[in-house]
């Protein structure tokens, strides 16, 4: 196993003790884990947002759904933040870290690169669709 999957295992071992070991109970506990992982990198507003819209769709009761979101949501965000303390809070489409967050490393321009400071994983900025390292970024030989 990769050092990826092994983080996030160890990341979502406290659901997993709670199960009795069956596939789907197994998949079950993966799946919330993923979700809450997901959660975490939000910041509080868009979280607030899509926690509304999981309810709904669990289409739980607001008291049941309040109990779940205070023993399995919270403690899984709060261990993600001390699991994962230099994860950067990013809301989709952003390309910048948060102001809460330590600013990117800033890399050297290389001579005759066309853009500039562009994230070599960035869409590139000539509107080709293509990733910038594979477009305009490429290394040329």
């Amino acid at each position: 196993m990769g050092a990826i999957a092994e983080a996030f295992v160890a990341y979502a071992q406290p659901l997993l003790d709670q199960t009795d070991g069956s596939q789907e109970q197994l998949n079950k506990a993966l799946a919330i884990s993923q979700l809450c992982y997901n959660l975490a990198l939000l910041p509080d507003d868009q979280r607030d947002t899509m926690l509304d819209e999981m309810r709904q769709k669990l289409g739980m009761e607001d008291a049941e759904f309040a109990e779940f979101r205070q023993a399995i949501i919270v403690p899984m965000i709060r261990r993600h933040e001390a699991m994962f303390p230099g994860m950067r809070r990013l809301s989709f489409g952003d390309s910048a870290p948060s102001s809460s967050t330590p600013q990117a490393h800033t890399r050297k321009v290389a001579p005759g690169e066309k853009y500039p400071g562009t994230d070599r994983y960035a869409p590139c900025p000539c509107g080709s669709g293509e990733k910038y390292k594979f477009c305009c970024g490429a290394k040329r030989r």
